[in-house]
């Protein structure tokens, strides 16, 4: 069950006629009518429903672990301008686009009007997040922080430089929420104050600054266990309805059946499971590879079995038994301690960093890595991470951030690490919300 989500009025749906930016959440008065302020908060977090798909097919489509049969959707595959296709931006792009600054204005509101200091600091938490998804989708964004935007100033809508959006919005309201927030809410899928730090963590990461990022994970990493979180022991046991909100999850976007998102297309567990035409057998023959380096020395990878079916050219990890309920795994400690483990590396810390790195594959059924040296080990991790995380939305930004992406994939363009701008938001402001260059 399912228990963020309250009635809200979902048959008020926000058209498309102005800039998603400039439009009030439906489900919400005007601040200065409300004194109760859970409703507007319930919905930043189901805004960010309709993130989820969009996000997990870039995450692992777009990379080496997954590829589409029919066009135009093999564009995720060219990294070119096909990507700027009508079809790809009503599916993908303005969805995520749309859903997210939605997630965002109701997130305002509870900032600026809510007197409940927990409620704001999960709202912090949900705009970081929204910026977050923003900017390592489309790099500068269109920065509003708050909860009635002007409708008349549309300087408001020129985009924000990426590192300022980072300094100025997310690190803050990631800070804010770890100082306002407890652990209570892990348990029924609301923001917590260690969420906050894993996310804070893996901002740092995504930015390069790993000497910011490692104290982050350390202290997620070393304080799990007091909050309750901790590796499941059977990989199988992290993935699939009846497993949402296990004691490795971290933060995830809860997904109900019974409750209808704003996403009208196919779901990221139905993509993965090739159960959509546009990509029946989605699993790419360089992750079965991945694989079967992982498994070279005669051991077996117990994750194989749980991500990839070679029979169907698929992945398993979302089981399709309860695939309209299965939650979006947005953080899990596997990832952080991953994570954690190639700060320390990057940190000249390669000792430690082995031992984070030994953690996950001796969960996996694999003995420790040889790996010797800064450069050998910063493979392994990599490495690593694929393996358990694919299929989770994880490969094209870790490829991205790790500047790894050209290489691995064979392109040269870097404007295609972004996505292209919804061209209905550019439309609509007029021009002053621009294009990435290249599309």
């Amino acid at each position: 069950m399912k228990n963020i989500y309250l009635l809200l009025g979902l048959s008020l749906l926000i058209t498309a006629c102005s800039s998603d930016l400039e439009q009030a959440p439906p489900n919400i008065a005007s601040s200065g009518s409300l004194n109760d302020f859970t409703g507007v908060l319930n919905a930043a977090y189901f805004y960010q429903h309709a993130s989820v798909t969009p996000m997990a097919v870039m995450g692992d489509f777009r990379s080496d672990n997954a590829l589409m049969e029919e066009e135009p959707y093999p564009a995720f595959d060219r990294y070119n301008a096909d990507l700027f296709d009508g079809t790809l931006n009503n599916q993908f792009f303005r969805p995520l686009y749309s859903a997210l600054y939605k997630s965002i204005l109701s997130s305002n509101n509870v900032i600026e009007n809510s007197s409940n200091s927990t409620d704001v600091g999960e709202a912090k938490f949900l705009r970081a997040l929204s910026y977050f998804k923003l900017v390592k989708m489309f790099g500068d964004v269109t920065v509003n922080l708050a909860a009635e935007p002007s409708t008349t100033d549309t300087s408001i809508l020129v985009r924000q430089p990426a590192m300022d959006v980072y300094n100025n919005v997310i690190i803050p309201d990631l800070q804010d929420a770890i100082a306002a927030l407890d652990n209570s809410g892990l348990d029924s899928g609301r923001a917590s104050s260690i969420g906050a730090q894993a996310m804070l963590g893996k901002v740092y990461m995504q930015m390069g600054d790993f000497v910011s990022a490692e104290p982050q994970l350390a202290a997620v990493v070393n304080s799990a266990g007091a909050a309750g979180v901790m590796l499941q022991t059977n990989f199988a046991d992290i993935f699939g309805e009846i497993n949402d909100l296990n004691s490795e999850i971290l933060f995830a976007t809860q997904i109900s059946a019974s409750v209808p998102d704003e996403y009208g297309f196919s779901e990221f567990w139905e993509w993965s499971f090739g159960l959509d035409t546009k990509a029946l057998n989605p699993l790419d023959a360089s992750l079965i590879a991945a694989f079967d380096a992982s498994e070279a020395g005669g051991e077996t990878d117990l994750r194989r079995a749980v991500t990839i079916d070679e029979a169907t050219s698929s992945s398993p990890k979302f089981p399709q038994t309860g695939g309209p309920d299965h939650d979006f795994i947005e953080m899990r400690l596997g990832d952080i301690i991953l994570l954690y483990a190639e700060a320390l590396n990057e940190n000249n810390s390669t000792g430690p960093a082995l031992i984070e790195l030994n953690k996950i594959r001796t969960r996996a059924g694999l003995s420790n890595s040889t790996a010797s040296g800064q450069a050998a080990i910063r493979t392994a991790i990599a490495d690593e991470r694929r393996l358990e995380l694919a299929f989770e939305g994880h490969r094209w930004f870790d490829l991205v951030r790790t500047g790894t992406a050209t290489t691995v994939l064979g392109f040269t363009d870097t404007n295609y690490f972004l996505a292209p701008i919804p061209i209905s938001e550019i439309t609509s402001s007029f021009g002053v919300i621009t294009q990435n260059p290249g599309y």
